[in-house]
């Protein structure tokens, strides 16, 4: 079948029977600890023929995923079995995994270090503090039980931290077999060492989040620059569909995020050592100022991301800078300037219109002018020519390049931070090209 197209045929296909019943039946009685290959069983085969006749696609691998995550007794050690689903539920979910026409993709993200921050929603995200019994439904403990069985649920430490959960809706565009290993759905005439410019480090729908959460002035909040600007740290990610057919993986450990030994002493008298994460405090502005961060301005951001202005990647870079650390984290911010406010014609005199209303100014003096123009600052033309002049000791090797203050490092996630929230304004102005409003910004009067 083409892909797009099955899960509507299978839907009219497969269907919960007597037959369908009783080849789970034999399956759920085999005795542990269960055949060596579970995909060579008789059992297994007869099954697996079953549903290749109904659907018209064999999905021996997705199979034995979705048995797993629905609790196959002989796979399940002694004391876990208790974890197996019972058939009529289990047969049920079984046909419905075969005709769904799309799954929800959950990111779970831990805000490392951060303060109090307050409940915030936006688009499929949120960021919220979680107690143990939610994040137990959130990370669905009880499918992990099945396909982990000696897994122990963290998610008492976990519930410590705050979190930002980004969860979206994905067609299924191809048939289980390829959901459970999606290399048998790529195209191996491709060039399979290219190199995707724009691909974030995580998923799409996660950078998103971040990149609207990047607007707000963390760098103006944070009480300790010097250790970090970032009101948060994102260690990883764990992403769950909710998929039969896509094998879960084991979720992080508490342990890899940070603690710190407290000490207090008991109403006895006695002196008990815990630990407790560690948080990179906020002022008080910060509360306020995320009020920002709702549904209303998640949209306007969207919207804005839509135009010609984000057409270059602004997003990447203010993502990468947020996730890099040292140089890397400074070019990455001053690259986000560029990205915004440059244009192929700085450096290629033949493409600028014969209009231009500053010929004489080089590449970089040009989108400094435009950041002055954009943000309404003076001073930020110069910052940016000085922080540009220590980005270039550094890549042409200059002698006796300085390192970089913490107000600098500062300074650039603020001026990118900045370029990036004038570009959301400037978008709400009647649809104009990004050549034009660039044009525009280079030929507005100065300021002090």
């Amino acid at each position: 079948m083409a892909a797009g197209g099955w899960h509507e045929e299978a839907a009219s296909m497969i269907s919960v029977d007597e037959e369908l019943l009783a080849k789970l039946g034999a399956l759920w009685r085999i005795p542990p600890p269960g055949p060596d290959n579970l995909l060579s069983a008789p059992e297994f085969i007869s099954l697996s023929k079953l549903i290749a006749q109904r659907t018209g696609n064999t999905a021996t691998f997705a199979l034995s995923n979705a048995l797993r995550s629905l609790g196959l007794p002989c796979g399940l050690p002694a004391g876990h079995r208790v974890q197996a689903l019972d058939l009529p539920t289990v047969a049920d979910m079984l046909v419905k995994a075969f005709s769904r026409s799309s799954i929800t993709r959950r990111h779970l993200c831990p805000l490392d270090l951060a303060d109090d921050l307050p409940l915030m929603t936006f688009g499929q995200a949120r960021v919220a503090r979680f107690s143990a019994a939610q994040l137990y439904d959130l990370f669905d403990w009880p499918r992990l039980s099945r396909y982990f069985p000696t897994l122990t649920s963290g998610a008492e430490r976990l519930s410590e931290f705050q979190w930002l959960v980004v969860e979206e809706e994905v067609p299924v565009r191809t048939n289980p077999e390829a959901r459970a290993f999606p290399f048998l759905d790529m195209d191996i005439s491709r060039d399979l060492g290219e190199i995707e410019p724009h691909r974030g480090r995580f998923p799409q729908a996660v950078e998103d989040a971040l990149f609207f959460l990047l607007l707000a002035p963390w760098e103006d909040w944070s009480t300790l620059n010097e250790v970090d600007w970032r009101g948060f740290r994102v260690p990883w990610i764990y992403t769950l569909d909710d998929d039969l057919f896509v094998s879960p993986t084991r979720p992080p450990s508490a342990e890899t995020l940070s603690y710190e030994p407290r000490t207090y002493t008991d109403n006895r008298g006695e002196v008990i050592e815990i630990e407790r994460p560690i948080v990179l405090p906020l002022d008080n502005a910060a509360t306020e100022g995320l009020q920002w961060v709702n549904d209303t301005a998640w949209k306007q951001v969207q919207a804005a991301r839509a135009t010609s202005l984000f057409e270059t990647p602004v997003v990447h870079f203010l993502v990468r800078a947020f996730l890099a650390s040292g140089i890397d984290e400074f070019i990455a911010h001053l690259t986000v300037i560029e990205a915004a406010l440059g244009l192929e014609s700085d450096y290629k005199r033949k493409l600028r219109p014969n209009t231009d209303p500053c010929p004489r100014l080089s590449a970089t003096q040009r989108v400094a002018v435009r950041l002055r123009a954009a943000v309404g600052e003076g001073k930020a033309e110069r910052d940016y020519m000085n922080l540009f002049d220590l980005r270039s000791a550094f890549i042409h090797g200059r002698s006796g390049v300085q390192c970089i203050s913490t107000k600098q490092r500062v300074l650039a996630r603020s001026l990118a931070r900045r370029a990036a929230c004038a570009l959301v304004r400037l978008s709400r102005q009647p649809e104009v090209a990004r050549e034009q409003v660039l044009s525009d910004l280079l030929g507005s009067p100065r300021q002090a």
